[in-house]
């Protein structure tokens, strides 16, 4: 019975939005108040907990709200100057075939954001590009979603690999390095097939056709773009840590597929435009603004994202100069929520779209314009946000009750290992998925469940570096389904209200990777 109370936080989500196929903003409410309730009546929090729980939720909404203005801004002002226009006949320049474009705007592109920027923001930037291309808006959020995994291990330069581990005995810098060799390793079975199967998601559902067999002959093409990746991460794992792998993996494998794609090599030479919305016409005028005026805004967010991680001094001050971060709700010491202002992906996001009518030479009036149309667009997002974090929060913080219980996810992952711990390699990777999940973060998912991997793994006697590789890959398969990550990608394209519909379709990608990361665990334990 406390399993299935456990289980509530994903059971009820799961029935309302994916099942009953409500809104996520009625779907969610109705699912925090369940979790609550429940909470409240079997698992013994306390009100002042719960209330504390909620207020943090309320504060974290804040932040995520806060990255997808940044997102929505910075792209609707590139729309007002004519960059997006620009940007769009580069792509067109390089290859027409929504397949191709798929690759390099949402994986390597995406890629590139995860690496530099996490935080569930590389969705929120590459949807709407894709949306600018022509792609409809349930496509496009389905896609960046599904992108948005390979590179999340090392994402906001290695924050799930360094912080998620932060509570495992022995936790360093070298221990950090050899967990993101063993990722990469893994990966080159598992995030190899990444590129094919986001096309095989993108025909199979989106096509008019709908034909899975539209996405075979770009097989040649992607798993060279999938194999390079991984092998290039495996590389920079191998030899520059933990750190920098999504950043310099994507970057190198961005110019190949570029080079690849312009002169159509392993490419088939009929363009496939199926998932183009209705009476889209591209915008064949001839723009006067230079390719890389129209890209600079984004150069400027990569840099200042970098600048903000990698230099010492101005990485302390973006942490502490302006800090909105709330400690110690109602009294509470270990409910908490940071928001360093400065530190934050949307305020970067905000002051690159800033500088894009300066640096393009335009008027305010795109700036200020674009600033009107986003906060429009929020408004049904926020409501969502706003219960699903409360009922993460509450569920991540039921470990503070009266009842001498354990966390609800500790004690889902300590059932599941007691009773299915002889084939816990398979397991491990789909415990990540399960908290990425919920918490919306493949970090926080480690950070929750890295301790029981860790002890399971020496319990059975499997190979505990292995085993916390495939949490953290399962905790990025995880990003494809987390439901406020779906709330802010439908959003940020303009389709609330369709969150179950998409993640009906990130689900099977889902699946598959977890089971691939599963499979290359299993080998990896046994055969090598």
């Amino acid at each position: 019975m406390l399993l299935l109370i456990a289980l509530s936080a994903i059971i009820v989500p799961f029935l309302m939005l994916v099942i009953l196929k409500m809104p996520a903003a009625k779907g969610m409410t109705v699912s925090a108040i369940v979790v609550i309730v429940l909470a409240f009546f079997t698992w013994g929090m306390e009100g002042q907990v719960i209330l504390a729980s909620i207020l943090q939720g309320a504060h974290k909404t804040l932040t995520i709200l806060w990255i997808l203005f940044g997102a929505l801004i910075l792209l609707n002002t590139l729309r007002n100057t004519g960059a997006i226009t620009r940007i769009n006949q580069g792509f067109q320049f390089i290859s027409a075939d929504m397949r191709v474009q798929a690759v390099i705007v949402a994986f390597l592109f995406g890629s590139l954001i995860e690496g530099a920027a996490g935080f569930g923001t590389p969705a929120m930037v590459t949807g709407p590009l894709m949306i600018a291309l022509g792609f409809t808006p349930i496509a496009a959020a389905t896609i960046a979603l599904i992108a948005d995994s390979t590179a999340v291990p090392f994402g906001a330069v290695g924050t799930p690999v360094a912080v998620g581990l932060s509570n495992i005995p022995g936790a360093s810098i070298p221990f950090y390095d050899e967990i993101a060799y063993q990722i990469t390793f893994l990966d080159l079975f598992a995030g190899t097939f990444l590129p094919f199967i986001l096309i095989g998601i993108l025909t199979s559902f989106f096509g008019k056709n709908k034909r899975f067999k539209d996405a075979l002959p770009m097989l040649p093409w992607t798993l060279v773009i999938g194999i390079l990746y991984t092998s290039s991460a495996f590389l920079y794992a191998t030899f520059f840590g933990h750190e920098f792998v999504s950043i310099l993996a994507s970057l190198t494998i961005l110019l190949f597929a570029t080079v690849t794609a312009r002169k159509g090599w392993l490419l088939p030479k009929t363009e496939w435009k199926e998932a183009m919305q209705a009476g889209f016409k591209e915008d064949r005028t001839k723009s006067d603004m230079g390719l890389i005026t129209a890209w600079s805004p984004y150069l400027v967010v990569v840099g200042l994202l970098l600048l903000t991680r990698i230099v010492p001094w101005l990485n302390h001050f973006a942490l502490t100069a302006i800090d909105f971060s709330w400690r110690g709700i109602l009294g509470i010491e270990e409910i908490r929520s940071n928001w360093e202002f400065l530190y934050s992906p949307g305020t970067i996001l905000t002051v690159s779209a800033f500088f894009a009518f300066l640096i393009q030479r335009k008027s305010i009036k795109t700036f200020t314009g674009a600033m009107k149309e986003s906060l429009g667009t929020m408004k049904m997002t926020s409501f969502a946000l706003l219960a699903t974090l409360a009922m993460v929060q509450v569920f991540s913080n039921s470990g503070l009750n009266a009842s001498e219980l354990m966390s609800m996810p500790q004690y889902i992952a300590q059932t599941f290992a007691v009773n299915l711990g002889f084939m816990w390699i398979f397991v491990a990777p789909f415990l990540g998925q399960l908290g990425a999940f919920i918490t919306g973060s493949a970090a926080v998912s480690t950070l929750t469940f890295s301790p029981i991997q860790y002890n399971v793994a020496n319990q059975i006697g499997l190979d505990q570096n292995i085993v916390l590789a495939s949490q953290i890959l399962g905790a990025a398969a995880g990003n494809m389904i987390c439901v406020h990550n779906v709330v802010a990608a439908s959003a940020v394209v303009e389709l609330a209200g369709k969150e179950g519909e998409i993640i009906r379709k990130t689900l099977i990608p889902a699946v598959i990777y977890g089971l691939l990361i599963g499979i290359a665990g299993f080998i990896k334990v046994n055969f090598l």
